[in-house]
């Protein structure tokens, strides 16, 4: 490979957009045997949907398109669920797939497979590189497609044989689009000020960051917003981390999980209470609203995104603001600045006392849940353990779908504007938890990765484990094993009053799985053993599994479940007693 090829073109074409690691197994071949020669890592995961929700987690943290490669055919279509969960969520990924040959397209060519039909609902953008002259023109329309407007990802198709033809002999390109959002747009001046005015003059008005605040780096001017405007903020669930959730005028996370034991529980009434409502970056979806029902009807709706589509979706806008969230934000600030406030800081006392007692009310709802000795030990416990080993660390927490992510927004706590909580939101799919973490610490090694899975999402990835070592990706996977696929269990209880066998797993041993892929792992069956077993694990820079075994019959603060008691099941505890460890 001395001769410049399509592969050579493409690798220093992914340098130049800053593109700095790409996912991917052994092939495109051609393409992983340029990357060395211009800085690029190449991270080999073990399936296919693990690399493209690596790519997704290295996206969320960087704030830099994520790239992932595959193999035509079956590893190509296992692409299909990250890329529908990167379009959904708003997450810029360019995805590399080797195609067959262009002299055996249309032959039955071994794997050879419709890949636009595959990824055409799951994609922003789809083309298929066939002229060795366009490599550097479709790299740049492909980034600038995953990277501006709403990010989402992208995919180009590259017939194996023309990797390996020559290339122009120098980069026809020299722009850099390889970061996010790329074009930072604010509204018109006369809606900014209706806006302003209306914040300014309003009763009691509410913010809510979405995860369009975490994608356009905007979770500083919503801190500023918070503070100079006297503004509570709360966030999605996507959103969370926009702001400190410490700070007095922090309500926590508006979602379908608001039930008796969540942080927010008992700010639901401020929440209906707005006259005002400011939405930054949220999709206003089912679990981001509690199913459209936690804000308030009667409320004038100012919602700021970079996508007109989703202005006035679900709640009509009073002031539409289409623009960049970071720019956006920083704009209706200045303007707040120019106007009387007084009203805004004449009501500040009375929003942060009542924000205080709710958040009292909560401690005493879930004192005897986060302080419990019970055996099997409850998963409140083991959030609570979590949150307060990592209260002085700079970390990133990634959780599975289900019911690990509710147990990281009720019971984990944002100690700084910006601090990254991922998780699949927007297909919510299980076993995202660990490549989340992978992706995202191939994106910040310096930083402390924890994931938080249930046994049913890990499942999906215990291979993953392998890349972690052999990858030299140290994170600490917290394993909440109930022995059951927890919500599908409790939700067939609780509408059907019985559940089907295929909730209930096997023993497994967990501990002796992460062994064998050259992980260190504990086995935690009591309370007391928990903190010190995550202090050694996030301390030790390697990666671990704390597998903790968890109260089959725990649920999290489900709103629509509120009234239904926690379906019994005693003889499933003494099952599981005697698991191995």
């Amino acid at each position: 490979m001395t001769d410049r090829t399509v592969a050579i073109a493409l690798a220093e074409g992914l340098r130049r957009h800053g593109v700095s690691t790409v996912f991917g197994q052994s092939l495109p071949s051609a393409l992983f045997l340029a990357t060395p020669a211009v800085g690029i890592r190449q991270v080999a995961y073990r399936t296919e949907n693990a690399g493209g929700a690596m790519a997704d987690g290295y996206a969320r943290t960087t704030g830099r398109v994520g790239v992932v490669a595959a193999q035509n055919g079956p590893a190509a279509t296992l692409l299909v669920p990250p890329l529908a969960e990167a379009i959904k969520a708003s997450v810029p990924i360019l995805a590399l797939v080797q195609d067959v040959p262009l002299a055996n397209r249309d032959r039955n060519a071994f794997q050879e497979f419709d890949h636009r039909s595959l990824f055409a609902s799951c994609t922003k953008w789809l083309r298929t590189l066939d002229d060795p002259e366009r490599v550097d023109d479709l790299l740049d329309m492909a980034l600038t497609e995953a990277c501006s407007g709403r990010p989402g990802p992208v995919a180009l198709l590259l017939p194996r044989d023309v990797l390996v033809r020559p290339a122009p002999s120098a980069p026809s390109r020299r722009a850099n689009l390889g970061a996010y959002p790329l074009d930072r747009t604010v509204p018109l001046d006369d809606d900014l000020a209706r806006a302003a005015d209306l914040i300014a003059s309003a009763r009691s008005p509410l913010l809510i960051a979405g995860g369009g605040v975490h994608l356009s780096g905007a979770a500083r001017a919503v801190a500023e917003l918070q503070e100079q405007a006297a503004l509570p903020v709360a966030t999605t669930t996507m959103g969370k981390g926009a702001v400190d959730e410490t700070h007095p005028l922090s309500v926590g996370v508006v979602s379908n999980y608001m039930g008796s034991t969540s942080a927010s529980h008992h700010l639901r009434d401020l929440v209906a209470d707005s006259d005002v409502v400011v939405l930054v970056g949220s999709r206003t979806n089912e679990n981001g609203t509690d199913a459209w029902r936690a804000l308030p009807d009667g409320a004038t709706f100012v919602q700021i995104d970079v996508d007109s589509a989703e202005i006035g979706r679900n709640y009509e806008s009073g002031v539409r603001l289409r623009g960049d969230a970071r720019a956006t934000c920083a704009a209706l600030l200045a303007r707040l600045r120019k106007l009387d406030l007084t009203t805004r800081s004449d009501a500040r006392s009375g929003v942060e006392e009542r924000i205080r007692q709710a958040r009292a009310h909560h401690e005493r709802d879930v004192a005897d849940l986060i302080g419990s000795d019970a055996v099997p030990i409850r998963p409140e416990r083991v959030a609570a353990e979590i949150d307060g080993v990592l209260a002085d660390h700079d970390a990133v927490v990634t959780a599975d779908a289900s019911y690990s992510t509710i147990w990281m927004g009720n019971f984990l706590r944002a100690r700084r504007p910006g601090q990254r909580f991922l998780a699949p939101r927007g297909l919510a799919g299980l076993g995202w938890g660990v490549p989340l973490a992978l992706g995202a610490k191939a994106a910040a090694p310096g930083t402390t990765v924890v994931s938080l899975v249930g046994d049913g999402g890990f499942g999906h990835v215990w291979s993953e484990l392998e890349t972690a070592t052999r990858e030299d990706l140290p994170v600490v996977v917290v394993l909440l094993d109930n022995g059951i696929l927890g919500f599908q269990k409790h939700v067939e209880l609780v509408q059907f009053g019985e559940h089907t066998t295929a909730t209930d797993f096997a023993p497994v041993d967990h501990s002796a799985v992460a062994r064998a892929c050259g992980a260190e792992a504990a086995c935690v069956t009591e309370p007391a053993e928990l903190a010190p077993a995550l202090r050694k694990a996030v301390d030790s820079g390697r990666t671990w599994l704390i597998e903790v075994r968890c109260d089959p019959h725990a649920r999290p603060p489900i709103t629509g479940w509120a009234g239904t008691p926690e379906p019994g099941e005693p003889q499933l505890a003494e099952e599981r007693s005697g698991a191995p460890s």
